[in-house]
């Protein structure tokens, strides 16, 4: 089993994004790589823009059915990744993109995904690449928010849900 997080805009959609995922075990949604004393964030807080915190996606995975690699490119498939500060109609700092890793060595997978998306671009990619330095999770009202509310909001449109989940690493 592997952890990485995803900042991908609003957590509600990208938490069920990867859920969707053949190989994802368990996602949770939370704030992660503020910048503030702030222990355990509310969501109020974190929406002032002010702590530094980025709405995040914690996505375990098995690494036998599903690779970081993988992970990471399907990421790239649910973000506008030119974007700065802005996914959607969510706007600020709190719904900047960005991959945060726990280990080192994630990083080499991680850099050549990076990569090749930029290779995509003319303009520099505006996702974050950078360790987790610390991570809390959502309350309750946040987690599976879309699996509780089929019709609340979301900034990704249902279809990249259903292509998500007919997706398959080639571990498989």
């Amino acid at each position: 089993m592997q952890t990485i997080y995803f900042a991908g805009g609003c957590f509600w959609g990208t938490e069920h994004f990867f859920k969707q995922i053949h190989g994802v075990v368990h996602t949770q949604t939370g704030f992660a790589n503020g910048n503030t004393a702030i222990v355990n964030p509310t969501y109020e807080q974190v929406y002032t823009d002010t702590t530094g915190f980025a709405e995040t996606v914690r996505v375990d995975f098995d690494e036998t059915k599903v690779s970081l690699r993988f992970l990471v490119g399907m990421f790239f498939a649910a973000i506008d990744p030119l974007s700065l500060n802005r996914q959607g109609h969510d706007e600020g700092t709190r719904y900047r993109t960005g991959v945060y890793y726990t280990q080192e060595s994630q990083l080499p997978e991680i850099e050549q995904v990076f990569r090749e998306q930029q290779a995509k671009y003319s303009e520099p990619v505006a996702v974050e690449l950078l360790p987790l330095k610390n991570y809390y999770p959502a309350d309750e009202y946040h987690q599976n928010y879309l699996d509780k509310h089929p019709d609340g909001y979301c900034h990704l449109p249902l279809e990249l849900f259903q292509w998500a989940g007919k997706q398959r690493d080639s571990k498989e």
